[in-house]
């Protein structure tokens, strides 16, 4: 009697679960941002939001909880219901977290599922309006001259920018002093001042201020140029061979999320891919969307896994730890 209650109890799960999955979405769903609003995560994720909307009829309402670089919100999804309801939005930070942070609140591999990538947001190196380098050839003479003297901002530990300036200054062999915000905004407000030497931000946060003549723009961080930005070089071209940095966003949900969920949020993920709207504004932010291969939970997977087997060593070789 006591086994077939039991057969009878996982039955009656797995009816509920599929019936559940048949039907979602039913209401309003949750897409969790781990930055400030208006922000380049923020941007992506509001377009992304707009169209999966169009995709699963039901609105995506974007959620901003900021705080300990980005990890509050990846903890504040892995805890949700894993109904579909509440999904995560995060950037290349969720594969340097699990180096970065000596105590995480979840796990970034066991703790969600993957639903798919997003794009790959190319970096840009920029200097001060008055900084006197014309090229990357001369940034990296004045940089190696000066040494500690020159100063490098960023949007603080485990942003992009300061990952962007680890590799940066490990491959060149040189310290700048690394002066960290709290987030971008600060960091561009500085530089655009002339407080602050150097900056490596997402083209979707400075092509703007670089098309306006606003800053110095050295190169991007990617092995080929960028549509928007064609007259600048990449960094590999202008002299620093080897070096390739983008910034990859991708969708995650709740461990334990049905297939038949997750496999909705990946379809309206990738139709989202394909709007032309959000193929039209990327292009003006200076990135593209992913293939669709790359829109899809194993590829998102497999790119997490090697991104924090790629960044472990470089994050402690330079002892940077946030607590």
């Amino acid at each position: 009697m006591r086994k077939w209650l039991l057969a009878a109890a996982a039955i009656y799960a797995i009816t509920v679960t599929g019936a559940a999955a048949q039907g979602y979405p039913t209401r309003n769903i949750t897409m969790v941002i781990p930055f400030a609003a208006g922000g380049p995560t923020d941007t992506v994720g509001r377009l992304i939001a707009e169209a999966m909307t169009k995709a699963l009829g039901q609105t995506v309402v974007v959620e901003n909880v900021a705080g300990a670089g980005g990890t509050r919100a990846a903890g504040q999804v892995a805890k949700a219901p894993a109904d579909g309801y509440q999904i995560l939005l995060h950037h290349i930070g969720m594969s340097t977290a699990p180096t970065l942070y000596r105590k995480l609140p979840f796990n970034v591999i066991s703790d969600f599922e993957t639903i798919g990538l997003v794009t790959d947001a190319p970096m840009s190196l920029i200097g001060k309006p008055g900084l006197e380098a014309k090229n990357f050839a001369e940034v990296l003479q004045y940089v190696k001259t000066q040494k500690d003297k020159v100063s490098y901002g960023n949007a603080g530990v485990g942003s992009a920018s300061h990952l962007c300036g680890m590799l940066l200054m490990s491959t060149m062999g040189v310290q700048m002093t690394t002066i960290p915000y709290n987030g971008t905004g600060p960091a561009m407000t500085d530089l655009l001042g002339g407080q602050i030497d150097l900056m490596c931000d997402q083209t979707t946060n400075t092509t703007s201020q670089i098309k306006g003549g606003k800053v110095k723009a050295y190169g991007v961080t990617t092995k080929t140029r960028v549509k928007s930005l064609s007259d600048l070089p990449t960094l590999d071209e202008a002299g620093l061979k080897g070096f390739e940095v983008a910034v990859w966003h991708g969708l995650y949900a709740p461990k334990g999320t049905p297939a038949d969920v997750v496999a909705k949020l990946t379809a309206a993920l990738q139709a989202a891919l394909k709007d032309q709207k959000v193929i039209d504004r990327f292009a003006d932010l200076g990135t593209e969307p992913v293939a669709q291969a790359e829109a899809t939970p194993a590829a998102h997977k497999k790119k997490l896994e090697s991104e924090i087997a790629r960044w472990r060593p470089l994050i402690q070789a330079a002892g940077v730890y946030a607590d």
